[in-house]
């Protein structure tokens, strides 16, 4: 799946990589940027955590004739005259602008590294607010963004990650060169799609899957379809002829056709009270609650 992800992302997409401090995810989104360059498109990177120079080493000409670098990284909160870019921009309006000013009239792609800047000197309801926006298309073709999950709350990263159309969570793999991606894939229908991969990367920022966790059978599969009745010491399953006694059987609390009519449509002198006076009744016409004692 991850595969599948660096060859396109789909329009209106979102895809967050979400790492750490045990793990940086900074060479798996460069390697976004450079299969985006090998497909041509126009790439606009929002640059916060790292200079310039080191964001697009290893990014080869001509391809880079193609990528445009909003370097926010001397100046991130624009303190002096004039900031290449500053936090307060991160608005759907200033970020359109900036994209038609530098691209072709073809939509692009953005890159912000990192996200967790933006939310750190911004309110997390405005930036999920431009994020939803952004994807709604417009100047802006696709969103890749990095996240590092350990420096905001658990509320503030599940915020986040849930506008996402794909979400990488990257890890520590078993040596000290690989890495494991746990893949989270949304599609427009709703269906979720998961998957966990072992990956390295090369010099020239090419992304080698080096094993799959083992899919998980169909829950229709024949060795998850296990007999609870299999060891029990008595039957719970009936013969034809005890089925069709059962069926034939009438049960005592079920109303036959008669009963019900006589119950719903009662005849003549039905539900009415007679009672017949004793000779020993004492009854008082003058006090009748004479027999009461209060």
């Amino acid at each position: 799946m991850l595969s599948e992800l660096l060859q396109g992302i789909e329009t209106g997409g979102l895809l967050i990589i979400q790492d750490s401090c045990s793990y940086s995810g900074r060479d798996l989104l460069r390697s976004f940027i450079a299969a985006a360059l090998n497909r041509e498109e126009e790439v606009h990177v929002l640059c916060f955590d790292v200079s310039e120079d080191e964001l697009t080493d290893g990014l080869k000409p001509p391809y880079t004739q193609r990528l445009h670098v909003h370097n926010a990284y001397p100046d991130p909160l624009g303190w002096t005259d004039h900031p290449a870019f500053a936090v307060q921009q991160f608005r759907v309006e200033d970020l359109t602008d900036l994209v038609k000013q530098a691209s072709q009239p073809k939509p692009a792609t953005l890159v912000i590294d990192s996200l967790s800047w933006v939310l750190r000197h911004a309110a997390p309801p405005a930036v999920c607010r431009t994020l939803q926006q952004l994807r709604k298309g417009g100047a802006v073709r696709a969103v890749v963004a990095l996240l590092h999950a350990d420096m905001h709350q658990r509320g503030t990263v599940g915020s986040v990650c849930h506008l996402a159309s794909s979400l990488i969570a990257v890890a520590p793999g078993p040596k000290g060169n690989e890495a494991v991606a746990k893949i989270t894939k949304r599609s427009k229908s709703g269906k979720v799609a998961q998957d966990e991969e072992t990956f390295c990367i090369t010099e020239d920022l090419t992304v080698a899957v080096l094993s799959r966790l083992p899919e998980a059978r169909p829950n229709g599969s024949e060795e998850e379809q296990a007999d609870p009745t299999a060891n029990l010491t008595f039957n719970l399953r009936l013969s034809e002829s005890e089925l069709e006694a059962k069926q034939k059987l009438t049960l005592p609390f079920v109303f036959s056709k008669e009963k019900k009519t006589a119950l719903l449509h009662p005849g003549p002198g039905s539900g009415r009270i007679l009672y017949e006076p004793d000779a020993n009744d004492d009854y008082d016409q003058e006090d009748p609650d004479d027999d009461l004692d209060v």
